[in-house]
């Protein structure tokens, strides 16, 4: 019997590496894993890109490219994440039969996977991971505003606790899974009583290396003009562009049918790209990523920074 030494073993294994350029590898290397999406300037999808089309670099040191893929068929995990709170009462009847036909076009594949969240003065998960679409239609149907009995119950009055949700979110339900991430947030972007901060919550996403998409759904009469508005547009226009998703708002024009359509559109869109970082780890920090390509004219979105854990 012919015995390999461990030399020629990690031949071996490098010539398998090279023979598969557009494999994800899952290895004891610390890599960089990003999914991004690139537009024309008429905000068309370009989906013919290749590994050498794109310009990377950390900390303003360029980068090289080991792991791509097209299109991703990585497995996708995603939560839904809807407001409950009395600001969200006109519009979630809406939101109820939109996101049953979303969660039936968003599950392709059997590892794909969805997990169901609701918040207002408090966080309830109502569906586990699952890719059974009747769970995910049934859990729906109980998706609600606080009752007005848990409405006096509550200590200090009503809240919203978005930033706590995305936090409980990203570290109870994504932190540990594999694959493609993203959250998608249902909501007028108001938070009132959370723990966390707009950049705490950021920074939970960014540590799941999860997305989140953005959908500005607000029942304009509630506040009178007080509050939500621009303010919530803008803290939800962050939180998407920092992590590599998008911000969408329901209007007369746009629908929320036609939002979920786009969202599905651009997971489907998305490359795959992986990286080791030429500098050590040497204390947990983040660091900031540039991505673009060499062709002028095209727009990159992804995230803008990761977490480099020790």
């Amino acid at each position: 019997m012919r015995t390999f030494t461990p030399i020629a073993a990690l031949l071996c294994c490098a010539f398998a590496v090279r023979s598969q350029p557009d494999a994800v590898f899952s290895t004891d290397v610390k890599v960089v894993n990003l999914l991004a999406s690139v537009r024309s300037k008429q905000g068309a999808y370009v989906r013919d890109l290749t590994r050498d089309d794109f310009l990377l670099s950390e900390d303003g040191r360029p980068q090289n490219i080991r792991y791509f893929a097209k299109q991703s068929d990585l497995p996708l995990n995603l939560g839904l994440l809807v407001d409950t709170s009395m600001s969200q009462q006109k519009v979630l009847e809406r939101e109820r039969a939109a996101a049953s036909r979303f969660f039936d076009d968003v599950l392709r594949m059997p590892e794909d996977q969805v997990f169901l969240m609701q918040f207002d003065m408090n966080i309830y998960l109502k569906q586990e991971f699952t890719s059974n679409l009747g769970k995910l239609e049934d859990a729906m149907v109980f998706v609600d505003t606080p009752t007005h009995r848990q409405l006096r119950n509550q200590v200090g009055g009503a809240g919203t606790l978005l930033y706590d949700a995305v936090v409980s979110a990203s570290t109870n339900n994504m932190m540990s899974r594999r694959g493609r991430k993203a959250l998608v947030l249902l909501t007028d972007g108001v938070d009132t009583g959370s723990e966390a901060s707009l950049d705490k919550a950021i920074e939970a996403a960014l540590k799941a290396d999860t997305l989140i998409y953005s959908i500005y759904f607000s029942d304009t009469g509630f506040y009178g003009g007080i509050l939500g508005g621009e303010n919530g547009r803008k803290m939800l226009r962050r939180m998407s562009k920092e992590t590599g998703g998008a911000f969408f708002e329901v209007s007369k024009k746009e629908s929320l049918d036609s939002i979920f359509a786009a969202i599905v559109e651009e997971l489907r869109s998305q490359y795959s790209i992986g990286y080791v970082s030429d500098k050590p780890v040497g204390v947990s920090e983040f660091r900031k990523i540039q991505l673009g390509t060499a062709q002028k004219g095209l727009v990159v979105q992804t995230r803008e920074r990761y977490w480099a854990r020790r």
